[in-house]
Order: structure tokens, then sequence, then C-alpha cells
């Protein structure tokens, strides 16, 4: 018999491959424009969260967070390739954020640091998103934020170890990406009428 967590794990990976082939198909469609040095910022932060999770032994349910890094990595290869790779002012705080998380941990032996500083960077870098899909919500795709959400909220199910250090992140992505695929939805709705 499984194990109910390494199911659980394995589910948050199938719900991120149905979640980001929506995104991908927008993308490639022209219908989402991401930004190429957010998601690169996304991408070192779910890296760091990752291994912060693993060295607090998070399990399963940390697997969620380590395909989040990937795919955000391949996001922002694509966005760069497609021709937005500008850098704004708040990539340069999020990326100065990350690196200031990642030396707390360093000098302080403890992950908790960097999970607290990339909880507030990671909410930071939503902000141009949620300012974004509010101007112009025909261009996110809002499946992906909500599977996003399920996606985390699955994952802390499936935590081994449950302490702030594995679940902080995770239970953040669950109300960020909630919060903007409600939002996207109601200035869908509203838009159409």
């Amino acid at each position: 018999m499984y194990d109910y967590k390494v199911v659980l794990g394995f589910l948050t990976i199938l719900i991120g491959i149905v979640s980001y082939s929506f995104y991908f198909g927008d993308v490639f469609r022209g219908k989402t424009r991401p930004d190429a040095f957010s998601w690169l910022i996304w991408g070192v932060l779910a890296s760091v969260i990752f291994s912060a999770q693993s060295a607090t032994h998070g399990g399963p349910g940390a697997w969620a967070t380590a395909f989040t890094a990937i795919v955000c990595y391949l996001i922002a290869i694509t966005a760069y390739i497609r021709g937005d790779g500008r850098i704004k002012l708040i990539d340069a705080i999020s990326l100065i954020g990350a690196a200031i998380g990642v030396c707390l941990w360093y000098y302080t032996s403890d992950p908790l640091y960097t999970v607290l500083c990339a909880v507030g960077v990671g909410a930071l870098g939503f902000v141009p998103t949620f300012r974004k899909a509010f101007k112009k919500p025909q261009e996110e795709t809002t499946i992906t934020y909500f599977l996003n959400g399920l996606k985390f909220a699955v994952a802390i199910v499936a935590l081994e170890s449950f302490t702030p250090v594995t679940w902080l992140y995770p239970g953040a992505l669950v109300v960020l990406n909630m919060s903007l695929a409600s939002m996207l939805y109601l200035r869908r709705s509203t838009r159409s009428r």
C-alpha cells in the first residue's frame, strides 16, 4: 500500500502539469504575456524554498515547490525568447530580497529567515501581476492560478514535517494564487456585462 503523502505528492505534480499546460498554451497563442524576469525570480525563490523544505524534511509536500521552480525557469526562458526580458524596479528589489534570504540562512543556519524573506519577496512579486491582471484580465490564464493554489493546498497536506519552514511558503502561494484567480474571474465577469 502506498503512503498517502506520496500519492498526494504525485497529485501536486499532476495538478501542476495540467495547470501549466493551460498557461503555456495561452503563451504560445499570444494571449498571455509573461514577464521573463518575474518568472526567473519566482524560480529562484521556489528553488531556495525547496532547499529549505528538503533540509527540514518536507518530503512529498516539497515536490510541488521543486516542480514549480523548474516550470518557472522554463516560462522565464520562453518569455525571454519571445521578447519580454525587461528588468523592472520590482524585479530588482525581488532579486535582492531573495539574496538577503539566502544570506540570512547561510549566516544564521536557520532556514526560517529564508522562508520569511521568500514569502515577502514572493508577495511583492505578485504586485505587478495583480496590477496587470486588474487592468487586462484577458491577458492572464485564470485556471492556472486557481490550479496552482489547489496544487499548493494539496502540497501542504503532503508535507512530512509540518513546521513554518515547510508550510509557510506554500500557504502564502495558496492565498496569493486563489486571490488572483478570484480577482481575474470577477474582473472578467464584470467586463462581459
